[in-house]
């Protein structure tokens, strides 16, 4: 029970070991990993310890035995037999041209030479150019070379908002990773790690021998820290945290096996003991939310999308699917799967836990023509109304909400978008205060658009546009197919509410409710 230091922002592993910080042993992972195989590829969100878990393979591989001293891979590795390293890592700065690519390359090749002081000069290709550092330090070192690159398609993204410059650094990189596809006699080791999952045709040019363990079971946890993690490395800290707030504030991220924490959001809570959303305040998704909006975003639905994995793995300048940009990004994970056929798996997908559920409806509330005054002034008013089952304050919150909303909304976007709007605005603008909400909760008479578990009582939801279908069904919708059935049970009182909105007043046009007998 020995408190240590907490590492926060720390990604080099010698710094952690040797500093008496907090270190969780990712080894197994590692020792696995070297064992099974040569080349690999890991895509996982930002801020997941991919820079650290690098630096760890950098360390073992120069066979600095004492850093790995009690860890597990200690007793499995052959400290005689360094073997040399070629890093090269994308996450700092932003290229915004192919020369400023091509100069940043040429930099951490000519750091490479240096340190590993081998004599290479600079060719005029920059292809050759790596090509012949991984032959040359092979010869001179009689040793076959580890190759590990850290945020390999940054360059990509930072400018995925504007395509052409993309593609050209797309382009770019391929005749970079494009040497490793021949290099292979001078290589014992490759490890790229990103947070999208580029195609392989498109960016890595015929190198295909790249094992995507990014959805393997057994390395869910290779990075971010399990519930045993956190029980036991971070023991000494937990003392005065609601641990099941804990959980429900930050685990849940999943690539098909153990789920995971992020680990900047638990070295923050623990640090300043306040639940926050950390992970998600260090990126704003401006570009998420952009794309979402361009595509009309039906926010209940994030909660609840299937995918399969060549959807899942599908990303390219020009072709990126929503499931996709959310999972790759980190704000959607894998809840469950299914093998429908053999080599078929769905994956349904969801909200890694509250952190995201909330952060991101606050984040896509402008999208949605909510002003950020509404959101400030009354939002910290919604929960009092819950609390007191105050519907006629409720009713009139959300009139207020509808009719704040800008005429020029509406003027943008078609018909067709908006349908699905009101449902978006309403849960949405719930979503991000944190309540326990559950979208298209199933029974065995169908399913209710909306589930809501607040102070003791269960709130159920059904949305209607009077438009399509008459007014006064929401509700009787509610009691037709017996929705609070499944709930009454656990012997909390059950309101239903039935929604309805007009889609020529651009408003609620009916608000009604009764407590389920």
């Amino acid at each position: 029970m020995t408190r240590r230091k907490l590492p926060i922002g720390i990604q080099t592993f010698g710094e952690i070991i040797a500093g008496g910080y907090y270190y969780v042993d990712k080894t197994p992972f590692i020792h696995r990993l070297i064992e099974e195989g040569k080349y690999y590829f890991l895509s996982r969100p930002r801020r997941f310890g991919k820079s650290l878990l690098l630096d760890t393979l950098h360390q073992l591989f120069a066979a600095k035995e004492p850093l790995f001293r009690g860890l597990f891979i200690h007793d499995k590795w052959d400290w005689s037999r360094p073997r040399p390293v070629v890093r090269l890592g994308f996450g700092s700065g932003v290229m915004k041209t192919r020369e400023e690519l091509d100069a940043h390359i040429r930099y951490q090749l000519r750091i490479n030479r240096e340190r590993l002081n081998v004599a290479v000069g600079e060719a005029e290709d920059i292809s050759a150019e790596f090509d012949e550092l991984l032959r040359k330090t092979h010869e001179q070192y009689g040793e076959q070379v580890v190759v590990l690159i850290d945020e390999y398609d940054k360059p990509i993204l930072d400018n995925i908002t504007e395509p052409d410059v993309a593609a050209e650094q797309r382009e770019g990189l391929k005749n970079l990773y494009s040497v490793l596809k021949d290099a292979d006699p001078h290589l014992c080791f490759c490890l790229l790690t990103g947070v999208s999952k580029f195609s392989k045709v498109s960016l890595f040019s015929g190198l295909n021998n790249l094992n995507d363990i990014s959805l393997d079971a057994p390395y869910s946890a290779i990075c971010g820290y399990t519930e045993q993690d956190v029980d036991a490395t971070f023991a000494p800290e937990l003392p005065g945290l609601d641990r099941v707030q804990i959980k429900t504030w930050y685990n849940g991220y999943n690539w098909g096996g153990e789920a995971v924490y992020n680990p900047f959001d638990v070295l923050l809570l623990l640090q300043k003991r306040v639940f926050s959303s950390y992970w998600f305040e260090t990126a704003t998704p401006t570009f998420l939310v952009t794309v979402l909006a361009e595509r009309g975003l039906y926010s209940p639905q994030f909660s609840r999308l299937h995918a399969r994995e060549a959807l899942l793995s599908r990303f390219d300048v020009d072709n990126i699917s929503t499931e996709a940009l959310m999972f790759q990004t980190g704000y959607l994970t894998i809840k469950k799967s299914e093998q429908l056929l053999p080599g078929r798996t769905v994956y349904q997908l969801g909200f890694p836990n509250l952190e995201v559920e909330t952060s991101l409806n606050e984040a896509l509330l402008p999208a949605l023509g909510v002003e950020n005054v509404f959101t400030d002034d009354r939002l910290i008013a919604l929960p009092g109304l819950l609390r007191n089952n105050d519907f006629a304050g409720l009713e009139q919150h959300f009139r207020s909400l509808f009719a704040a909303l800008p005429h020029d909304w509406y003027r943008n976007n078609p018909i067709a978008r908006y349908e699905g709007h009101y449902a978006s605005v309403f849960y949405s603008h719930m979503a991000a205060l944190g309540f326990g909400i559950t979208v298209e909760d199933a029974s065995n008479t169908g399913k209710v658009d909306m589930a809501l578990e607040f102070n003791g009582h269960v709130y159920l939801f059904e949305f209607k546009v009077v438009e399509q279908v008459p007014e006064g069904k929401a509700l009787q919708q509610l009691k037709d197919r017996n929705y609070a059935e499944k709930y009454r049970a656990r012997g909390l009182p059950v309101y239903l509410m039935g929604v309805e909105f007009s889609r020529e007043q651009r408003q609620i046009v009916a608000f009604e409710y009764e407590l389920d007998a």
